[in-house]
Parts: C-alpha cells; structure tokens; sequence
C-alpha cells in the first residue's frame, strides 16, 4: 500500500509540475506586453517575444538592464521602411492620375509623426509600452514621438512574425481614412507639423501677425512664420489660424524643396 501510494505521488508531482509549467507559461504569456494589442490588431498570438520588443522603449532598457531586454529600435528602422513602401505602393496604384511628386506630399503627409501617433492612440498601444520611471511621469504613454516610433516597431514585428501580407492589412486598415483625407486635398495640420520637424531640428519656432488689413467683416490677416528668430515664411487668410497655417506651409514647401535639391 505504502509502495502504490508512493508510486501515484511521484505521477501525481509529474502530472502536477507539467500542469503547473503549462499554467505558469500561459500565465506569463497573457501578460506579455503585445498579446492583447495582437488581438486588437485581429493577429494569432505572438508565437514569441518580438512584439513585446516592438513595445519596449530604450528608456525602460536604460533603467532596467538586468532584464536583457532589447528596445524597439531596430524593429522601428524596419518598420519604418516597410510603411512607407506599403504606402507608396497603394498611392501609385490607387492614384495613376497623381504625378511623382505629389504622390510623395501624399505619402508625407500620411507617414507623419502626428498621423501615426493618432493611430497608435486608436489601438491603444501606449497602454501596453515599456517605459522608464522618467517617461512614465512626463507622460510618455501620450507623447506622439514615442506613440509613433512604437507604432513603427510595431510593423517591423508584425511584419517577421506574420509575413508581408498581414503588415499590410494592418497598415492600410489603419491608414486608409488619412489616405483619403489627403487625397482631397486636407494636407492637416501645417502648424503641427512644421513644429514637429523644427523639434527634432532643435529649432524654435513662432508666429507674427505682420499685417491686417478691411473691415470687420472682411478681415485679410498676414502672418510671418520665424524659425530661430528669422523670418521664413509668410501666409495670408481671413482668420488669423489661416495665416498661420499657410505661412507653416510655406516654410514646410520651402524645406522640402531643399531636401529634393
């Protein structure tokens, strides 16, 4: 008796312990940062930590190094590049009638910063990023910089774990309502973006009404846009906001030139 009860406890440990791996594994994998983006995103989960990667910003690597964790770098230069493919591809075949060059404004003013970050807000991945105690605090779960190289690491991951196919599905699922905003012509926020690049410029940036001119009820405003205290652009409205809109689009016109050159 004593040998059979020793015997169904020893199968009973080994039962057990397969059983508990088996638990402890789906438990870890529920809380893997990216499962239940993967879900949201209508993708089979994750069949291994690459998503989390994609989710984890240099911050959180920086403090805390004893974690081996890789930050989402390298899955953004990837996925940065499959985007804007995905999106050059479908402008050129959706629009034959566009020339070159505005096709890319198109693809521009799709792939900005501030475009990818409202799509990243949509899906609620900054809910599931890995940040540093600094970023947590200054609100780096809402900062378009960080929502945005996310979401790009993101489709880098996307990308390796489920193929071409399905990062595209996602890409344009996502991006085809600013597709088509921008093929109307609604280029968004010129102001927005123009203080996005002057940002990463380490640029400053501010506005002045130079000149306002008819009545009250036919106002025409002038607005100077200067960058670093120059005077770079300048843009005319009925409002003021449309001054300053048109004259970011001056300046933003003006760079782009020079880029092309």
């Amino acid at each position: 008796m004593v040998e059979k009860k020793s015997g169904l406890g020893d199968n009973s440990k080994k039962a057990g312990g397969r059983s508990g791996r088996k638990k402890f594994a789906l438990a870890s994998l529920k809380i893997e940062p990216g499962v239940k983006l993967a879900k949201r995103l209508e993708l089979g989960i994750p069949p291994n930590r690459l998503f989390t990667t994609a989710l984890t910003h240099p911050s959180y690597v920086f403090e805390n190094p004893q974690f081996g964790r890789e930050n989402n770098q390298r899955l953004e230069f990837l996925g940065d590049a499959i985007l804007d493919f995905v999106i050059a591809e479908y402008l050129y075949l959706s629009y034959p009638d566009r020339p070159e060059g505005e096709l890319t404004k198109m693809r521009a003013a799709v792939v900005n910063e501030t475009t990818l970050a409202r799509k990243a807000h949509e899906i609620e991945l900054g809910q599931e990023l890995l940040l540093g105690k600094g970023e947590l605090v200054s609100g780096g779960r809402e900062r378009p910089s960080i929502l945005a190289d996310a979401w790009e690491a993101v489709i880098g991951a996307i990308y390796l774990q489920y193929g071409f196919q399905e990062a595209r599905r996602v890409i344009l699922e996502l991006l085809k309502p600013a597709i088509e905003e921008v093929a109307k012509g609604n280029y968004g926020d010129y102001k927005t973006v123009l203080q996005e690049k002057a940002q990463r410029d380490e640029k400053e940036v501010s506005y002045q009404i130079l000149l306002e001119e008819g009545p009250d009820h036919n106002k025409c405003f002038t607005a100077g846009v200067f960058v670093e205290g120059d005077l770079m652009g300048k843009g005319t409205g009925r409002t003021k906001k449309e001054a300053e809109q048109h004259a970011a689009k001056q300046v933003l016109d003006f760079w782009g030139s020079e880029n092309d050159d």
